[in-house]
């Protein structure tokens, strides 16, 4: 999910104003206030190059990126058709086991990353940045690719299929056997907070901040506050309808939110990218300027505060909060694939970070430079427009009421988002209590309540709160992976020598992990 925009700290998802401000929306937000500022003081503590402050996440992120690329011999770019090979089916087997195909698994794990950031970001990306941050945020992402690949395939590898086949991995498996050697209560500490982070992440982030996206997109579309639902219980009773959507989706589990997402992502993720190209082809001959503006700004930035680290850090910064590599919540998603070989899923997910951030992105940042609104002109290194309002600007080149139809893309990016999240979310409840009938009911009813408090509230400090909580999961996430990225490599050689050999779905080659070989990794 991406909630972030820019900034040098980053900003917290801003919740819209569905409502005006109650008693209650303010002694939460101002009880919660020193809670979440404290936190995220702490996970995005900034550090400094010239005049440019960042979070140190974002050097993490971007650090392992480039670690895990040469690491593993820049095999995003090696295998990159090989992902589309096997997302086709192509060198799958009937009984394979697992839950979901592996195109399920990448549209839900593309639907928890793909929502506002990739419009709003973007914008607000390069009012700060200029058109220069386009071309590092391509850059980051070409890398975060290798970390998803490292990621999801740990993912698969450690993972567990119980008596009923239901999947349960990700990181909340793999990360244990990483963190065996260290003492058992700081293992325990490790994963118990990283499935902390997820879990409320998962309910306030995905759950409340989408709904609360949504609403405010499907208001905007049908009038405002003057029209269909602007009146004072329009927010309540979206909310409940939204709920019961909500429901009826994450009621199957993954096997029905990978068949939601496997039809929602891709009609959206088309429609999108085919706007975008409508705004390019009527101003076709401003392409050739934008892409050379691009490339000026990334090596010769003009006005913009830290010169080329700068709009360098902005970039890597859209890219990090946009396709979250690294950050273990895709592994969940695509842990569910069935695949008998893990790191299969591996080259599935490298393809994340490609259509997340080098292409919807990118195309967001090309359509906003070609068209060169006013409002894109005039905030040109301002950053105060929101992203948003640079992206609709764009599209009014198209028509007037073009916006309308991308309020509501913007509102089906933000359910297929929920509804993953929710997912994640469910595993992580599991981890910390357990899984039964009774456990998984009360944690999606818990999801579908916060569904409805996201339409009629504004709890922005909690979800500033859950902001920081995920963003701290890099850290630990990231640390496991560099522990087991020798196991990742073994498995991705073994791969690549089966299928240049033609025996990839030969019995005797499928990779499997006995449980007594997970501790001498």
């Amino acid at each position: 999910m991406d909630t972030y925009l820019s900034g040098a700290h980053p900003p917290t998802a801003i919740l819209a104003d569905v409502a005006p401000s109650s008693p209650v929306d303010d002694a939460i937000n101002s009880w919660f206030e020193p809670i979440a500022t404290a936190f995220g003081t702490v996970i995005f503590f900034p550090i400094t190059i010239g005049e440019v402050s960042f979070p140190f996440v974002v050097l993490w992120l971007v650090a392992a990126a480039l670690i895990f690329t040469v690491y593993f011999g820049f095999v995003q770019f090696r295998g990159f058709g090989l992902s589309f090979e096997i997302v086709r089916g192509k060198h799958n087997l009937p009984d394979d086991p697992g839950e979901v195909t592996h195109f399920q698994a990448l549209s839900s794990a593309v639907s928890g990353t793909v929502g506002l950031g990739n419009i709003a970001g973007v914008g607000v990306a390069i009012a700060l940045g200029g058109p220069g941050a386009t071309f590092w945020m391509i850059i980051a992402g070409l890398l975060g690719m290798c970390t998803k690949f490292v990621e999801c395939t740990l993912g698969v590898k450690y993972r567990e299929i119980d008596e009923n086949g239901v999947v349960h991995g990700g990181p909340f498996k793999y990360l244990p056997v990483a963190f065996r050697r260290f003492s058992r209560p700081v293992a325990t500490a490790l994963t118990g907070l990283f499935a902390v982070a997820i879990l409320v992440f998962g309910v306030v982030g995905g759950g409340m901040f989408q709904s609360n996206q949504t609403f405010a997109q499907v208001r905007t579309a049908t009038g405002g506050t003057d029209g269909l639902l602007g009146g004072p219980w329009a927010g309540l009773i979206f909310g409940i309808l939204f709920a019961v959507l909500v429901g009826l989706v994450i009621i199957g589990g993954i096997k029905s939110i990978g068949r939601v997402t496997g039809k929602l992502v891709p009609g959206m993720g088309v429609f999108y990218v085919l706007s975008c190209l409508l705004v390019l082809a009527m101003n076709f001959g401003q392409i050739p300027e934008a892409i050379a503006e691009i490339f000026r700004g990334a090596f010769d930035p003009q006005g913009i505060t830290g010169g080329i680290v700068g709009v360098m850090i902005i970039g890597f910064q859209r890219s990090a909060f946009s396709n979250e590599a690294g950050i273990g919540s895709a592994p969940i998603a695509h842990s569910a694939v069935k695949t008998r070989r893990p790191v299969s899923e591996g080259f599935v997910a490298l393809l994340e970070p490609f259509i997340d951030t080098v292409v919807i992105c990118t195309m967001t940042a090309l359509t906003i430079i070609v068209a060169n609104q006013p409002s894109y002109r005039e905030d040109l290194g301002e950053g105060e427009i929101g992203g948003v309002a640079l992206a609709s600007d764009a599209f009014t080149t198209v028509a007037d009421w073009y916006p309308i139809l991308l309020a509501i893309a913007v509102a089906l990016f933000a359910f297929s988002t929920l509804i993953t999240w929710a997912y994640y979310g469910e595993q992580a409840w599991s981890y910390l209590f357990g899984r039964s009938k009774t456990t998984v009911m009360v944690f999606r009813s818990l999801v579908c309540i916060f569904v409805v408090i996201g339409c009629v509230a504004t709890f922005s400090k909690v979800v500033e709160f859950a902001d920081a909580a995920l963003f701290m999961c890099a850290f630990i996430n990231i640390l496991g992976l560099y522990i087991l990225m020798p196991v990742v490599k073994k498995e991705m050689k073994k791969y690549l020598a089966d299928r240049k050999a033609g025996t990839l779905n030969d019995p005797d080659t499928v990779d499997a992990v006995p449980v007594d070989d997970r501790d001498r990794i």
